[in-house]
């Protein structure tokens, strides 16, 4: 589990082809300093497992099923990228409750820069429209940000200075492609309401079977 509070600016060293799948290696001293085999960094929002670590890097294997739900595929040696370790259990919550499961790409339309933050419009795909809100939490590779205006097609957020500086967000340009993963908290209450929904309706069945034995 995640926050989505970027701790390090990374960057992708050497992308080794395996055919269903990639090796990464990447740099990142600040994650890696305590790093060992087995353990998960969020890269770009994906969560993705340490295979080994070494001066500062660490490399890991991305199956194909995340190569085709994120745009870590675009990524190339001399790729800068936004990493995470995982939320400590007892620690503070900065940012909202990521998995670094991404649930598709969306793609940078727009930036419009202000005196002390810019405005950046996303286009997102219609399956996760619904899950966007204004004033509600998304994580765009794998940074923890607030909806500004959100609309059937696309959302818009305010980045500080801050999150330019530290993050590649500060990097992209439009018509460049984002991770997004839209708040798991809506999915769960999405998937009860529904089944909730089929309960329902399966007791009004029952209720009229027992009006006809009468």
């Amino acid at each position: 589990m995640f926050t989505g509070i970027v701790e390090e600016l990374g960057e992708v060293v050497a992308v080794e082809d395996l055919g269903d799948a990639s090796r990464f290696r990447l740099r990142g001293p600040l994650v890696t300093e305590v790093a060992k085999h087995g353990d998960s960094i969020a890269v770009n929002g994906v969560c993705l497992t340490v295979v080994d670590t070494a001066d500062g890097e660490f490399t890991a294997d991305v199956m194909a099923e995340t190569l085709h739900r994120s745009s870590l595929g675009a990524l190339a040696a001399g790729s800068r990228v936004n990493l995470e370790r995982p939320m400590a259990l007892g620690g503070r919550l900065g940012g909202h409750l990521v998995q670094g499961h991404v649930d598709g790409t969306g793609t940078l339309v727009e930036r419009i820069p202000g005196e002390h933050w810019e405005i950046v419009k996303v286009a997102l795909p219609a399956a996760l429209s619904r899950y966007v809100v204004e004033k509600g939490s998304i994580t765009v590779d794998g940074v923890s940000l607030t909806v500004v205006d959100a609309a059937d097609d696309y959302f818009t957020i305010s980045l500080i200075p801050t999150t330019l500086a530290l993050t590649t967000l500060g990097l992209k340009k439009a018509g460049d492609p984002v991770n997004l993963e839209v708040d798991v908290l809506a999915k769960y209450v999405e998937r009860l309401l529904g089944r909730g929904a089929v309960a329902a309706g399966d007791r009004t069945d029952l209720d009229e079977i027992k009006e006809m034995d009468r």
